[in-house]
């Protein structure tokens, strides 16, 4: 992304009718583990309080029989004459009674994120929406559409009716995501389908505007779609899941803001105190090439080939490494020559030592040269 300086504005009928500059705030590092990260603290925040009630599992009279009954000590329920008398209480172990530990609403539900943090997993999910591959791999559907990222003109934003925003996404050949939508409506499983959730379905594109001139209300019926004004990203919508890639749909309005939001390499942000977009650690993401590239490649011949035989070298054992060996302790070839002379005269004048005898002064004499050495 950063290597392409314009980016196509689209009208409503689809064709391109002008370019403007793309916003720096779209070369800024990616990091997934920033950013999932960041989006399970901030999911946090979003939780409403939940508990059991407070006099649940006691609401019932019943006493300790004690000992000496043959039967435990767990309370009982008094009375008579219903199958309930006699029947332990209170108990987490028992019918009717409370749970271990229950749930109370003033567990720490809440995570303090800091703010710089959260403005670096935002801006990594908006520089993560200008990459196809990272959009297709997120399973949003963009194979007709023109550019990414998405532009289109300010016209959109004065977008009035359902019908008409629902016209605009089947000519910009964004509606292929909303089908997908439509299509991935399943019945949720387990109790969540009993509690105000019964479907779940997947993300479609995001509409982020400048003005809202009736756009929010034209798109909030359509399936999947989401909207938000540039000035107030959300990384939730941004990223859901935690995943990067989401399908955006700028206005030119929201387009030409980012560098005012977010500021530049050169400037701060204006609307937020103090801020500047983090800088890439590296630029070059092959480093293979880069380890490759002439320049690299020039400084390690010039520091000659000994040293890199050197470094590698000392990951081997000398004492079983004849090479090894005779790099550190050059006299150690003369040594060993020597005493293969001198074994091979003794043999000669019939002085031959027993295996063992020769294997000892042999490592005794290795050892006092290596330490001479």
């Amino acid at each position: 992304m950063a290597t392409r300086p314009t980016v196509q504005v689209r009208a409503l009928q689809g064709e391109s009718s002008a370019s403007v500059p793309l916003p720096a705030v779209f070369t800024a590092p990616i990091r997934t583990d920033v950013v999932a990260q960041i989006h399970k603290s901030v999911a946090k925040n979003r939780r409403q309080a939940y508990a059991v009630a407070e006099n649940a599992g006691h609401q019932t009279s019943a006493e300790s029989w004690g000992t000496g009954r043959a039967v435990a000590r767990i309370p009982r329920v008094g009375g008579g004459g219903t199958h309930r008398s006699g029947q332990a209480a209170f108990g987490n172990m028992c019918r009717g009674g409370r749970m271990f530990a229950p749930t109370k609403v003033w567990r720490k539900w809440h995570v303090k994120v800091s703010v710089n943090q959260k403005r670096f997993a935002t801006v990594s999910a908006v520089a993560a929406t200008a990459v196809p591959s990272l959009v297709l791999a997120r399973g949003h559907r963009i194979d007709g559409v023109a550019e990414i990222p998405l532009v289109v003109s300010a016209d959109l934003e004065s977008v009035k009716k359902t019908k008409e925003a629902v016209a605009a996404l089947q000519t910009l050949q964004a509606h292929a995501d909303v089908a997908k939508v439509i299509a991935s409506k399943k019945v949720r499983a387990g109790r969540g389908k009993s509690r105000n959730r019964k479907f779940r379905q997947r993300r479609g594109p995001l509409v982020i505007y400048n003005e809202d001139n009736g756009l929010v209300k034209a798109f909030r019926n359509i399936p999947g779609v989401e909207t938000a004004n540039v000035r107030s990203l959300n990384l939730l919508q941004l990223a859901p899941g935690g995943h990067l890639g989401r399908f955006v749909i700028w206005t030119e309005g929201a387009f030409a803001q980012l560098d005012e939001v977010y500021g530049t390499y050169e400037k701060p942000s204006a609307l937020k105190s103090g801020y500047t977009l983090p800088i890439n650690k590296i630029t070059q993401t092959d480093i293979s090439a880069v380890i490759n590239s002439q320049e690299v490649q020039a400084v390690l011949r010039e520091a000659g080939p000994s040293k890199t035989r050197k470094a590698t070298a000392q990951k081997k054992n000398p004492l079983k490494n004849r090479a090894v060996l005779f790099r550190m302790n050059p006299y150690a070839a003369t040594l060993k020559r020597q005493a293969a002379a001198n074994e091979k005269r003794a043999v000669a004048g019939g002085k031959k030592q027993n295996h063992k005898q020769a294997q000892t002064l042999a490592s005794k004499e290795f050892k006092e040269t290596l330490l001479s050495a």
